[in-house]
């Protein structure tokens, strides 16, 4: 190869690097103001119209046949950048319409209705009509009606927040997600796909709908019989009416949640998760996080994390640390809130540590969209949020404001009242995946609001057993462009994460705080991006082919051996916290080499970077700005 050959062919990859990055950013841009409901300002406007325009601009770039043509050209030139070139080839093949005439026209439209689609749920007023307080309606997010689902003592609340979750799909249905699965199904089959089930997946995990099904089918097969038992004995100990879909939560363990809420302060949360993670040995490669972590009207209804800048090593060896943009919907004032948004964080914190590791030649693999497997993404954030239900960690980390553990009888009421049922989780995520399958899988004059309406019901007793405390067509992957298809990946990562933890178990003999975790992690799984496939890196780490046997055999492993298990974790763990108490390590600064930004909204909390006490620092700034927003609500 000449050398003005080669350098044509650097200069190719450079020139697509930026583009891309550039694209990119503006697209998550918008994204994020859209979702967040910021305002608009004389330098930075937010629309939907901007949202899909900025997405057709960089799907534009992604579907050029002259990208994809010119990679070709120069990947066996760039023998040495062979990464570089092959990951534009995958994505730009993943994006590739020029097969079908009519392919880019579709996306374009289909684009603009979910653009649409998103910000009138945005915009929807959720609720649920209060049937004993003095408020004719009580306004609530997606996140806040199901928590009132799993804490209210009162059955007719907690059937009024249940109808609350329904309305969401007939609303969106009405509001133009029936014409979106048309001409989702239409681009696929345009492009030479079954469905656009088929279309998604193959493009995310690089094998097919039918492939995937043989997976989740043996592990629906095999899970029956958990289902038909767990439910049968959670009938047997609550009663005729326990099986209702706004029953089961609370049933389960609304109790122990109530015992539970006072070592889960949503105010101390984020110095939790940091201490947790640097205890891990976790670190962020110079990242930026900007944390919207509140609920309030008009945010978007379910935590996310992206990346409006992802890391990348340019090719003058030059590092560009990652930007990530990520949230929750805490209210401080509800009951088992704190709970769900530490998990939430765990998770979401989870995601941008994986990214912000991944180092490679090219933004293309440190991006969520194809050709970056689903579960590849979700194994990460779900192996650390995990953590949360430990013995081990909550000994450590589930404190009340007098900095005293939380009971280990408090902890054993939970799995009592939670792990003989732990297959119902299990079974809902299944729920969601062989939902879009029915649904894409429809002809298209039956693609009807009533025919989905009746489907989601009808694939909610097949899988479920019964109704679902979240009705399927609440969930708002359906309806995102770039989440829909997804649900699969959380049930593919869940195998991988209890592989994951046993492999942990059994080379160390323990995970919380094992400084060994983060930096294997790194390297087994953050480092390599999308370069290479998602069974490949879980077989090589694990020692096994990616399968639910581990997942399997938790849920089947007996409810006392369990308690005694996490006994003893628990009881390791308070030894090393009195032992760190005396020598004052636990409360030594901590460094995850990030900067973090917290927000509400438009509004500036605090900023790490420039505050006198760093990360900590900002952590209680946080902290008291948390506690003086519940003061004002208790005005």
């Amino acid at each position: 190869m000449s050398l003005s050959s080669s350098a044509s062919a650097v200069e190719f990859v450079d020139r697509f690097n930026a583009a891309y990055e550039a694209k990119h950013l503006s697209f998550e841009t918008q994204f994020w103001g859209t979702k967040m409901a910021l305002a608009s300002t004389d330098s930075q406007s937010y629309s939907s119209e901007l949202l899909s325009r900025t997405k057709k601009e960089m799907e534009d770039l992604l579907s050029d046949p002259a990208i994809l043509t010119q990679a070709e050209s120069y990947a066996e030139e760039l023998i040495s950048s062979s990464n570089t070139t092959n990951v534009i080839i995958r994505t730009c093949k993943c994006n590739d319409m020029s097969s079908s005439p009519e392919a880019k026209k579709i996306r374009e439209e289909t684009s603009e209705l979910e653009s649409e689609l998103e910000m009138a749920r945005n915009n929807m007023t959720l609720g649920y009509k209060d049937p004993v307080g003095d408020r004719e309606f009580t306004e609530a997010s997606s996140v806040g009606l199901r928590n009132v689902q799993r804490t209210s003592p009162d059955e007719a609340t907690r059937k009024a927040a249940y109808e609350g979750l329904r309305s969401i799909g007939p609303f969106v249905l009405s509001k133009g997600f029936v014409d979106i699965v048309k001409k989702r199904n239409q681009l696929a089959k345009s492009l030479g796909f079954v469905d656009y089930y088929d279309y998604t997946v193959t493009n995310a995990e690089g094998f097919g709908k039918d492939r995937l099904f043989e997976i989740l089918d043996g592990l629906e097969e095999g899970t029956r019989p958990l289902l038909v038992k767990a439910r049968a004995e959670f009938q047997s100990r609550f009663g005729a009416d326990a099986l209702e879909p706004w029953n089961v939560g609370y049933k389960m363990a609304g109790s122990v949640i109530q015992k539970m809420d006072p070592y889960f302060p949503f105010s101390k949360s984020v110095e939790r998760y940091v201490r947790s993670y640097a205890a891990l040995g976790i670190t962020y490669a110079g990242a930026t996080m900007n944390l919207d972590l509140l609920d309030r009207p008009k945010k978007y209804s379910n935590g996310f994390c992206h990346w409006p800048q992802p890391a990348w090593i340019k090719s003058d060896g030059t590092w560009v640390p990652s930007e990530a943009n990520f949230t929750s919907l805490a209210d401080p004032m509800a009951v088992g809130s704190g709970l769900t948004a530490l998990t939430t964080l765990m998770h979401e914190a989870g995601h941008a540590a994986h990214f912000a590791n991944i180092r490679q030649r090219s933004p293309l693999f440190s991006q969520e969209r194809a050709p970056t497997s689903v579960a590849y993404a979700e194994n990460q954030s779900m192996f650390l949020d995990s953590l949360v239900g430990d013995a081990a960690w909550r000994a450590r980390y589930a404190r009340n404001a007098s900095d005293d553990p939380i009971p280990f009888d408090v902890i054993e009421e939970e799995i009592r009242s939670t792990h003989p049922f732990a297959v119902f989780q299990l079974r809902s995520m299944l729920a969601v995946s062989y939902f879009e399958k029915a649904m894409y899988e429809l002809p298209e004059d039956q693609v009807t609001a009533e025919k989905l309406l009746a489907l989601a019901d009808e694939i909610e007793l097949k899988i479920q057993g019964g109704l679902s405390p979240r009705p399927l067509l609440s969930i708002p992957h359906l309806i995102s462009d770039e989440a829909s298809c997804y649900y699969q990946g959380y049930t593919l990562a869940e195998m991988s994460v209890h592989q994951t933890r046993a492999y942990f178990k059994a080379k160390y003999g323990y995970i919380v705080d094992n400084p060994n975790v983060g930096p294997t992690l790194k390297e087994a799984y953050w480092k390599c991006g999308n370069s290479r496939p998602f069974l490949e890196i879980v077989h090589e780490l694990t020692g096994k082919k990616l399968g639910g046997d581990a997942w399997v055999l938790e849920l089947k492993e007996p409810v006392d051996e369990k308690i005694v298990n996490e006994r003893l974790e628990y009881d390791a763990a308070i030894m090393d916290m009195e032992t760190m108490k005396k020598s004052s390590k636990e409360h030594e600064s901590v460094d995850l080499d990030m900067t973090v930004r917290f927000v509400d909204g438009d509004t500036l909390i605090a900023d790490s970077s420039s505050h006198e006490n760093g990360l900590l620092g900002a952590c209680r700034e946080f902290e008291m700005f948390v506690s003086s927003r519940m003061a004002q609500k208790k005005k």
